[in-house]
């Protein structure tokens, strides 16, 4: 008698591994990179812009850049507060960066 139901051994994707559509929408996306990285360099640098704007824009330079934050975790528990070393690692170098402004 055939099993039914439940998980079938080897069906499905492997751990891992990203599905195709994601894959495509991940290399449209990188067409546009310049032009959202010139966008935020603007906004970070436009004096008329919100402050919040200005901040959030330069967290995302940040965040392309050298990679987001590692929260830290400490015990309130604890009296002594831990020494932390957070080392950041480039994941990949910005370079030439180009702000056009268009006046219109």
């Amino acid at each position: 008698m055939a099993q039914r139901g439940g998980k079938r051994a080897g069906a499905g994707r492997k751990p891992g591994q990203v599905s195709k559509a994601k894959r495509d929408l991940a290399e449209m996306a990188k067409d546009h990179a310049q032009s959202a990285l010139n966008v935020l360099v603007e906004i970070m640098t436009n004096d008329q812009e919100a402050a919040t704007a200005r901040v959030s824009a330069a967290n995302g330079i940040l965040d392309r850049a050298y990679g987001k934050a590692v929260p830290m975790q400490v015990d309130p528990q604890q009296d002594d507060a831990p020494s932390v070393t957070v080392n950041l690692t480039m994941a990949a170098p910005v370079k030439d960066i180009r702000v056009t402004r268009s006046d219109g």
